[in-house]
C-alpha cells in the first residue's frame, strides 16, 4: 500500500485554503458517499468519493507540513494512476499549483526531466520513485516516505506570484522547437471544459468509464478525471493501453465509455471471433489526433459502438469541439465548439479596420478560438502573437466549417506542404492511403527539393509486414496504392515516395511526430520512388 492511502494525518484540513475543486470533491462526498469515484483496472483497489475527500484533505496537509506554501508549484511524477488522482486533484483543491510530468522520461536532455522541472517552475516534487541524479528541487518519494531536500539554489523557481495562489495545473511542451509555451490553467478554467464534456456527452452517476491514457496529459486528466468528478460517475483507470482481453475487461467492468486516441481505436477495430462486443459502451471518444475515417468506419462496422471524434488543445483545457452523441457525427469532422467560441480567419493580415477577416463558406483558414477556458497569455509572454488583442488564441491549425457548422481540420500550420507555391495538405493523401486494407498507418511529409522546394513523400506501415523478409509483399502494396493514387489526385498531391517503415514515430498518447519522420534516419523494409 502505498503511503497515499496508509498515512493518517491527525488534522486533515491543515493547509487546506478551499476553492472549486475542493469545493466538487466536498460537494460529491455528501452526494456519492461511498460509491466508487475510481477504480483500478488491474487490481482490487478503489477510491470511493468519501475516501477521495479524506485523501485530498490528507494531500493538503501533507504539503503544508513539508513547507509548501499556497501558490507553490507541486511537480508529480507518479506512475500509480490512483495515487496520481490523489496528488493531482489534493495540489489543486489545496491552492496550489499541480504540474503532472512522464514518469518514462529520462533525467537528462532537452526532454529530460531536468529541464521539465524548470520549464514548470517546479518548488518541489512528489514521486513514487527514487530521485535520479541531477535533479535539483526538493524531492519527497511517496512510496518510501523519504524526503531528499535540496541544499542549494533552487534554479527550478518560477517568478513569485507569477500564477497566483488560486491554484491549478500547468503544463508546459517541450521547447524543441522555440521557446517553449508555459500553460497555467486556472481550476475554473478546467472545470469549465468538465462541465462541457459531461452536458455534451451525456454522462450520468451511472456512466462508468475507461481511461488507459497517459494521466500527465491534459486529456485524461480533464476529460477523465475532472469530468468523472462533475458527474459523480467513476472511471476505472489503466496504467496504460493494453490489447490482451480488452474487450473481456470491458464486460468485467461494466464499461459505458471509453476515453481514447487514434491509435487505440485502430489497434480494436478488428476483434477476433473469440471477443464479444459487450452491449452496454455507449460511445468511444477519439482525441489527441486526427482520426482517419477509414479507421472510424471500420471500427464501427466492427463493434457497433459509436466513436465521437473530438479535438481539443492544452490552451483550452482540453476539449473545444465534438461530434454529438444524439445528433449526426460526421466522419473526418472534429464536431461542434462546446463551451468556446471559434472562429476561421483568412490567411492573409487583417482588414483595414483591424479586424480579421472570417472566411467564407467551406474555406480554409486558420482556426482561432476563445472562452471560459482558454488561456489569454503564455507565462512569460512567450509567443505573445499568438493571441490578439479581444483574447482570440490562434491554435496552430487550418480547418473549414460546413454548412450546418462542424469544423473540419485540414492540417496543422506546420505540416502544410508548400510545392512550388501550391499547397498540400497531408491528411487529405493520408485519408486516400488508409483505403488499402494493408495499410495499418501512414504519414505524409515534406521532403526538401532542388526545383519544386517542398515535394510531398509517404511513410507507411502495413499490417505484418514488419521485416525484410516481406519486401516483396510491401512492394506490391505499395504499387498498388500508387496507381490508386495516381487515377484520384492531381500530380502535386502525389508523393514522391513511398517507404515501408516498422513503425511511425509517436508521442505518448500516439500523435505521429512528423517532425521525427522529417529528420530522423528511419530503418526501410521497402521503398518505392515515384518520379
Amino acid at each position: 500500500m502505498s503511503v497515499l492511502a496508509s498515512e493518517v494525518d491527525p488534522s486533515p484540513t491543515i493547509g487546506l485554503v478551499g476553492g472549486p475543486v475542493f469545493d466538487l470533491v466536498r460537494a460529491r462526498a455528501l452526494s456519492e458517499g461511498g460509491r466508487a469515484y475510481i477504480e483500478h483496472a488491474r487490481e482490487n483497489r478503489s477510491l470511493s468519493f468519501r475516501d477521495l475527500d479524506q485523501a485530498v484533505c490528507r494531500w493538503a496537509s501533507r504539503l503544508h507540513a513539508c513547507g509548501v506554501d499556497v501558490g507553490s508549484t507541486v511537480g508529480l511524477v507518479i506512475k500509480d494512476p490512483i495515487d496520481f488522482a490523489v496528488a493531482f486533484l489534493g495540489t489543486m483543491a489545496s491552492g496550489r499549483w499541480a504540474a503532472p510530468l512522464d514518469p518514462s522520461m529520462p533525467a537528462h536532455g532537452t526532454g529530460g526531466l531536468v529541464a521539465a522541472l524548470a520549464r514548470v517552475g517546479a518548488d518541489v516534487v512528489f514521486a513514487d520513485d527514487s530521485v535520479p541524479d541531477g535533479v535539483d528541487v526538493d524531492w519527497v518519494d511517496i512510496a518510501s516516505a523519504t524526503w531528499r531536500a535540496h541544499t542549494g539554489v533552487n534554479t527550478a523557481r518560477a517568478p513569485a506570484g507569477e500564477r497566483g495562489d488560486s491554484g491549478g495545473a500547468v503544463l508546459a511542451s517541450s521547447g524543441t522547437t522555440g521557446a517553449p509555451k508555459v500553460i497555467p490553467l486556472h481550476q475554473e478554467q478546467l472545470l469549465h471544459t468538465a462541465r462541457s464534456v459531461v452536458g455534451h456527452h451525456r454522462l450520468t452517476r451511472d456512466d462508468r468509464g475507461f481511461n488507459s491514457l497517459p494521466l500527465f496529459h491534459i486529456n485524461a486528466e480533464v476529460v477523465g478525471l475532472l469530468s468523472t468528478l462533475v458527474a459523480g460517475a467513476t472511471l476505472v483507470l489503466d496504467d496504460r493501453f493494453h490489447r490482451t482481453r480488452f474487450w473481456e475487461l470491458m464486460r468485467e467492468r461494466q464499461i459505458t465509455w471509453i476515453n481514447a486516441v487514434p491509435a487505440i481505436i485502430s489497434r480494436l477495430a478488428d476483434p477476433g471471433v473469440d471477443e464479444p462486443i459487450p452491449p452496454h459502451i455507449r460511445f468511444i471518444r477519439s482525441a489527441s489526433a486526427p482520426l482517419p475515417v477509414a479507421t472510424s468506419a471500420r471500427f464501427e462496422a466492427n463493434t457497433g459502438i459509436p466513436v465521437l471524434e473530438t479535438y481539443g488543445m492544452t490552451e483550452a483545457a482540453s476539449q473545444i469541439t465534438a461530434n454529438p452523441l444524439g445528433g449526426p457525427r460526421k466522419p473526418g469532422s472534429v464536431g461542434l465548439p462546446v463551451g468556446v467560441d471559434l472562429r476561421i480567419v483568412a490567411d492573409d493580415t487583417a482588414a483595414a479596420d483591424g479586424c480579421m477577416r472570417q472566411v467564407e463558406g467551406d474555406k480554409v483558414g486558420h482556426v482561432e478560438i476563445r472562452g471560459p477556458s482558454v488561456i489569454v497569455a503564455y507565462e512569460g509572454n512567450h509567443h505573445a502573437d499568438r493571441v490578439d488583442a479581444d483574447g482570440w488564441l490562434r491554435t496552430g491549425d487550418l480547418g473549414h466549417f460546413d454548412r450546418d457548422g462542424y469544423l473540419y481540420l485540414d492540417a496543422r500550420i506546420d505540416d502544410v506542404i508548400n510545392r512550388g507555391g501550391e499547397k498540400v495538405f497531408p491528411r487529405e493523401i493520408e485519408e486516400m492511403v488508409l483505403v488499402d486494407p494493408a495499410v495499418a498507418a501512414v504519414a505524409i511529409v515534406a521532403a526538401p527539393d532542388p526545383e519544386l522546394g517542398q515535394v510531398p513523400v509517404a511513410f507507411v506501415v502495413l499490417h505484418g509486414v514488419d521485416g525484410v523478409t516481406e519486401k516483396a509483399v510491401a512492394e506490391d502494396a505499395l504499387a498498388r496504392i500508387r496507381d490508386r493514387l495516381a487515377a484520384a489526385l492531381v500530380k502535386s498531391k502525389r508523393p514522391t515516395s513511398f517507404s515501408v517503415v516498422h513503425a511511425l514515430p509517436a508521442g505518448a498518447t500516439g500523435k505521429v511526430q512528423r517532425r521525427t519522420l522529417r529528420e530522423s534516419d528511419l530503418a526501410v523494409i521497402a521503398r518505392l520512388d515515384c518520379r
